[in-house]
């Protein structure tokens, strides 16, 4: 039996855009994957970014906002950078198999205006997020 594929979502701290992102490859790569996200420091998990989701039928209220793994990131088949802070400082990967990509997206946790406007912000970001997941599983899935 070959082990499956890991995917690890950085981000700066852990509580939205990386969130989103496990929550996604979770739903929409079923048990294909092993899925992890971290930042760069532990935020938290967002209340907005956990709103987004289940407003999309999925549920990370149960994540935790970790910090990142060295020896994970080093197991890693996929390292997928959700924001431009996390890309420049993420650790170095020692292993060279390992498949890096940045993945930029806005920082939604950032949105001001009224809370329907920070919301709008959210949805916006998680459904970017959702379209990038859903092409890498159909690009990488063996279903």
């Amino acid at each position: 039996m070959t082990a499956k594929p890991i995917v690890y979502f950085l981000c700066t701290g852990n509580s939205c855009r990386s969130q989103m992102a496990d929550g996604f490859m979770k739903l929409l790569g079923g048990d294909e994957f092993e899925v992890y996200s971290a930042g760069l420091e532990a935020h938290g998990l967002n209340p907005k970014a956990v709103q987004a989701m289940k407003e999309a039928g999925v549920d990370i209220s149960g994540n935790t906002s970790d910090v990142i793994d060295v020896e994970l990131l080093n197991r890693a088949n996929y390292v997928i950078t959700l924001c431009g802070h996390a890309d420049e400082h993420c650790p170095v990967i020692a292993n060279e198999n390992v498949v890096k990509w940045h993945w930029g997206f806005d920082d939604p946790a950032k949105a001001t205006g009224t809370e329907e406007e920070i919301m709008v912000q959210f949805r916006a970001v998680r459904d970017a997020i959702h379209d990038r997941i859903k092409q890498f599983v159909d690009e990488k899935s063996c279903r």
